[in-house]
């Protein structure tokens, strides 16, 4: 890890401390289904490793590692389960998020801790009113991952006026409500339930325009030296849904290799291991992972180089690049569980939760294959983007 992001030293202790959970989040992903959200130990071992504070600014007593190391974090907590690594990719990416907020919000909300634990619900579903003290909001947004263990959250809005420009705001978890509508088939770990804001006064500062964020150039581009702040937020958000879906692959691959080598079919004497059949499944399931996960580094590598001097057409790349890889993963796991037999879709095994949660994952919005590549289609062809968020 030492020469994934810096200082090394620090990335390498985090690393490993995360490496040591994984076989109790492992464990615990049963638990978290049961419950339809994470567990509090889960949570708690995850913030006492310092993952959280990961992509926080220095001044605040973050870490300040940029985005290999987000990656590297995020696919190896894919493998011990996709629904926390689901939730602790998005509450470090949305750590991120609150230092592109306004200077005297992020000193309110960083006084005294290095880190915070928020949803971020981007659909601008909520009605927002100006108002001379800020913005009057309310509104319902689904999809609020993180939300049962968060002291803030994060929702987008547009506000009611002619001229206004698409906007996060946060607010403390003591002003919204938590509505319990998380009974899904996949992802089940995570949480996700509903944000419910009634009529609440937003401080001016506690809001910040997406589209500076979208091109690296929100507040956080001008407070804070370290190129992570003015990094677009679109491949950083994606990068952060992409790493559970192909590190949990890598978990189904390597136990589908491990059960060849034991298991012997009904009505065979060889192990699935000496038949061809099964050799060139596992075969093509690792180049199709290796691919996957080449195609990840190479955006983060990319967005790393080109950050807020990205052209629009590199931007949907990123996008559209991230999106194959996401599908692909799922695809191997798929595979994998094709090839499993009946005994792999009892609720004690994980590849069928492996597979549900693949196939919830890559429904995201974000992950819209047809929409993604539409859209870098267009911009290779020099036609206008037909996408606010590029």
């Amino acid at each position: 890890m030492a020469e994934r992001g810096g200082p090394g030293d620090e990335a390498s202790a985090l690393f490993e401390r995360v490496r040591a959970l994984l076989p109790r989040l492992a464990e615990q992903a049963s638990e978290a289904e049961r419950l339809r959200r994470p567990t509090d130990a889960a949570i708690r071992s995850l913030e006492e490793a310092g993952l959280f504070r990961s992509m926080v600014p220095r001044c605040f007593g973050g870490l300040e590692l940029d985005l290999d190391s987000f990656l590297e974090l995020g696919l190896l907590l894919g493998e011990a389960d996709s629904s926390i690594a689901w939730v602790a990719s998005f509450y470090v990416e949305h750590n991120w998020m609150f230092c592109q907020f306004p200077e005297s919000f992020q000193r309110e909300l960083y006084a005294g801790r290095s880190h915070v634990l928020a949803p971020g619900a981007i659909a601008p579903v909520g009605t927002v009113r100006r108002e001379a003290a800020g913005f009057r909001l309310s509104g319902r947004w689904q999809w609020g991952t993180g939300v049962m263990h968060a002291s803030w959250v994060i929702v987008g809005a547009v506000p009611e006026s002619a001229d206004a420009d698409f906007r996060f705001f946060a607010l403390p978890i003591e002003e919204v409500k938590v509505e319990d509508t998380w009974y899904v088939d996949g992802m089940v770990g995570t949480g996700s339930n509903d944000i419910v804001i009634d009529a609440v006064l937003v401080p001016e500062e506690r809001s910040v325009s997406i589209a500076d964020m979208v091109s690296g150039r929100a507040h956080g581009s001008r407070l804070h030296s370290g190129p992570l702040y003015r990094t677009p937020m679109i491949p950083i958000l994606m990068l952060a849904a992409s790493m559970p879906v192909v590190g949990q692959a890598r978990a189904v691959l390597r136990g589908f290799r491990e059960r060849l080598e034991e298991h012997v079919r009904l009505g065979s004497t060889r192990q699935q291991a000496q038949k061809p059949a099964s050799q060139m499944r596992l075969a093509r399931a690792h180049l199709e992972l290796r691919q996957a996960e080449l195609l990840l580094r190479d955006v983060a590598a990319d967005v790393m180089e080109r950050r807020d001097s990205a052209l629009p057409e590199d931007r949907a790349r990123w996008s559209s690049s991230l999106t194959h890889a996401v599908h692909q993963a799922r695809g191997v796991t798929q595979g994998v569980a094709e090839a499993s037999g009946a005994g792999a879709h009892f609720l004690d095994r994980p590849l069928q939760r492996a597979l549900r949660d693949a196939n919830v994952a890559s429904c995201h919005v974000a992950f819209d294959r047809d929409a993604q590549q539409e859209l870098y289609g267009r911009l290779l062809l020099g036609l206008e983007p037909t996408s606010a968020l590029f």
